[in-house]
């Protein structure tokens, strides 16, 4: 599986909340797919539409990340 990397540090680690702000660790393959790390984790009542990289200050949507399959416009 090939990871997609965050466009600002580019590092491959993220997370999700929820509105209670617990968090998941996710993977992001390149389908765009949210992946927890922890294959126990259940990403139900996560928003899976905001990610959060672990290793800067950037925010934003799975499409934004680097190495995805196809090209974004």
């Amino acid at each position: 599986m090939k990871k997609l990397r965050c466009p600002q540090c580019d590092i491959h680690r993220f997370y999700v909340r929820n509105e209670q702000y617990d968090k998941v660790l996710v993977n992001v393959d390149e389908n765009y797919n949210v992946i927890p790390l922890n294959p126990d984790d259940s990403l139900v009542d996560f928003d899976l539409s905001t990610l959060y990289c672990l290793g800067c200050s950037w925010s934003g949507s799975p499409k934004k990340l680097k190495g995805g399959s196809k090209k974004i416009y």
